[in-house]
């Protein structure tokens, strides 16, 4: 046999692949025009929700605007504070003002994730007499999850979470069901009392887009919070953004374009983060793991949603910046080296910020 006939000629391109057309360039523009047009809803959208929060809860600007920039981002959050600093009021306001489904999950330390997932009932047919099982959907099955006291629960029950978190689905009896969407998780944690509770594996720290801490209120706030929660006041909050509507935002957000001076950046602020030769001397002595490139990711999604949020519909350096510590902080494992000492992820971070600096 010759050499044509075993190896027979490869086809024209043109046969075997099809050129992708080009976008008229009127279709483009108008493409462009209807994403800044969403820019500016988006904009517009946040002061609404801003303002319709803001009825229930005082104070706690920063939270709030983490909060969105996580919902536009389709990123989880991890909220860290005290008890009676408003963490449920909060993210239940949210899910009201937004019309999304909300489930609550009080975690226990017998909670089971079929407690959570859902579990199959045997049913018995009245008419034929014949017994079938059906799924009974848990309460993960809503747009926001609130997980309270997420580390009281054992591993277990945390890698069902961590399943919903990554996939946007759970899996109870040999089967697979898709979670309504969007779907976000919003744990709390508490940081003083640790008696009983179950540390989160780093893997499911850094399923998290952020790790917001959440402080006391200021005199003036507390003093308001006061007379407002021990009076008869119950504000009716106006529904502002449909599910359907905050999907189609999300979409835009991972259009929104990013010059490449600003993607370095980012790396170059996670890369950071990891000891090895090259890293800052702080890092090499008092860290054991650093972020990973989750975290480069995770940085630019949210620097695009808080650009948008904004009405910019280009992210800046400065995106970048403002939300590196809340993405960096949980993904940051300090030695006991930094034990020692008393140098925090906090801490750390805020001294690499001072370092990388944008070229």
């Amino acid at each position: 046999m010759s050499e044509s006939a075993a190896f027979p000629k490869a086809a024209p391109l043109a046969a075997t692949q099809t050129t992708p057309k080009p976008v008229p360039a009127a279709a483009a523009g108008e493409s462009a025009e209807r994403d800044l047009d969403a820019a500016r809803e988006i904009a517009e959208a946040r002061r609404a929700v801003t303002l319709e929060i803001g009825k229930r809860i005082i104070g706690q600007e920063l939270v709030i605007e983490h909060l969105l920039v996580a919902l536009f981002a389709r990123g989880h959050c991890l909220f860290v504070g005290v008890p009676g600093l408003a963490k449920t009021l909060l993210i239940q306001t949210l899910s009201e003002v937004l019309a999304l489904g909300f489930g609550r999950i009080q975690f226990t330390p017998d909670l089971m994730p079929s407690d959570i997932t859902g579990t199959d009932v045997l049913e018995e047919d009245r008419a034929t007499g014949r017994r079938v099982f059906r799924f009974v959907k848990g309460p993960l099955f809503a747009n926001v999850i609130l997980a309270d006291e997420v580390n009281r629960t054992p591993p277990k029950t945390q890698a069902a979470l961590l399943q919903s978190m990554q996939e946007g689905r759970v899996s109870a009896g040999g089967q697979t069901y898709e979670l309504p969407r969007p779907f976000l998780v919003f744990a709390t944690q508490n940081p003083i009392e640790q008696e009983g509770t179950y540390p989160l594996p780093e893997a499911q720290l850094d399923r998290f887009m952020f790790q917001i801490d959440v402080g006391y209120p200021s005199e003036a706030e507390e003093i308001r919070i006061v007379n407002q929660m021990t009076s008869a006041y119950r504000p009716t909050l106006r529904k502002v953004l449909s599910p359907e509507r905050i999907l189609d935002l999300q979409d835009l957000v991972l259009r929104v374009p990013v010059a490449p001076h600003v993607v370095e950046h980012a790396v170059a602020i996670c890369r950071a983060t990891r000891p090895g030769e090259g890293a800052p001397d702080d890092i090499r002595r008092y860290v054991s793991f650093g972020a990973g490139p989750r975290a480069s990711q995770n940085l630019i999604l949210a620097a695009k949603a808080r650009a948008i949020l904004a009405g910019r519909y280009a992210v800046a350096i400065e995106d970048v910046r403002a939300l590196a510590m809340p993405i960096l902080v949980h993904r940051v494992l300090p030695n006991f080296h930094a034990e020692a000492d008393g140098v925090t992820a906090r801490i750390l971070i805020g001294r690499l910020l001072e370092l990388v600096r944008p070229r």
